[in-house]
């Protein structure tokens, strides 16, 4: 495989991960220990989603710079990745908000 079909498969495996990061425990950004014991809200949730979409981006800037030139990007290109890693995220949401846990 070329190092740019790793890059990308990179990218996506991260974003696959990243988006459903918020979802799957109770940690801020899976590091730090919830400041209240207690459950992070839906809005906290969300804006680690926005963090880690802005990272994984950051990242896939960073290759395709290593790789070449960057291609100048416009709003859709955002508007479309935002939407893609919305997508990913929902099986995590799913297992947070959907499905029932025994107490």
């Amino acid at each position: 495989m070329s190092t740019t079909t790793v890059s990308a498969w990179f990218v996506i495996v991260a974003a696959l991960v990243a988006a459903n990061l918020p979802f799957v425990n109770q940690r801020l950004l899976a590091v730090l220990p919830w400041p209240r014991g207690g459950r992070k809200s839906i809005a906290v949730r969300l804006a680690e989603l926005v963090l880690l979409y802005a990272l994984v981006g950051a990242a896939g800037l960073l290759l395709e710079g290593r790789a070449g030139r960057i291609a100048p990007q416009g709003w859709e290109f955002y508007a479309i990745t935002a939407a893609l890693f919305a997508t990913l995220a929902f099986p995590g949401f799913v297992y947070r908000y959907l499905l029932k846990h025994r107490a």
